[in-house]
């Protein structure tokens, strides 16, 4: 007969560090060993305990990774992205609300003298991770920019026209690091 597989959750009691040796998945304190993930408890012929995840974990960003967020806040030298989720990982949520920066010197190739005529405040943009551990992106390459932004006066929908960006309703035009699939709802 088949031995039953356990299904454990973050905080599961499983042994002693004198039965086992901490592996994947499970934290030592104070000589107990925990599970930390949610899954199947596996036990190799070397005594080392680890979980085998059963759920998915929210993915994280990391360096090459092209992510999607909303333009939050712009400083002089910095444009500051709340990051929604991960391409090609869209079904999950990030880990934990991720803020990222993109600095001037990462928006495109060549000299940006003002920020401001790159983004705007709720500018949709895909960007590309640079540093995962500080969480700098970059918009230099052409698939990567804005790729949905609305109107600074009358908040409405702004289509792309040649380089720039019209308002239908109020006929203001703006510039931006516009993303080659703007508009287009692909991400």
């Amino acid at each position: 007969m088949e031995k039953e597989k356990k299904i454990v959750v973050p905080g599961d009691f499983l042994g002693t560090s004198e039965e086992f040796t901490p592996g994947s998945g499970v934290y030592d304190e104070k000589g107990n060993i925990y599970a930390s993930l949610t899954g199947e408890i596996s036990i190799n012929d070397k005594r080392v305990i680890g979980i085998l995840p059963k759920v998915g974990t929210p993915p994280m960003p990391e360096e090459g990774d092209v992510v999607i967020g909303r333009v939050e806040d712009i400083r002089d030298t910095v444009a500051v992205v709340s990051i929604a989720c991960v391409k090609g990982k869209e079904k999950r949520e990030i880990a934990a609300s991720t803020q990222g920066i993109i600095h001037i010197s990462n928006i495109k190739r060549g000299y940006v003298t003002e920020l401001q005529h790159e983004f705007s405040y709720l500018d949709v943009v895909k960007a590309k991770v640079i540093d995962a551990k500080a969480l700098r992106l970059s918009t230099e390459e052409k698939d990567l920019g804005v790729i949905k932004a609305i109107c600074a006066k009358c908040k409405g929908d702004l289509k792309r026209k040649e380089n720039a960006l019209a308002c239908e309703r109020c006929k203001r035009v703006e510039v931006r690091k516009i993303s080659e699939d703007y508009g287009k709802g692909v991400v």
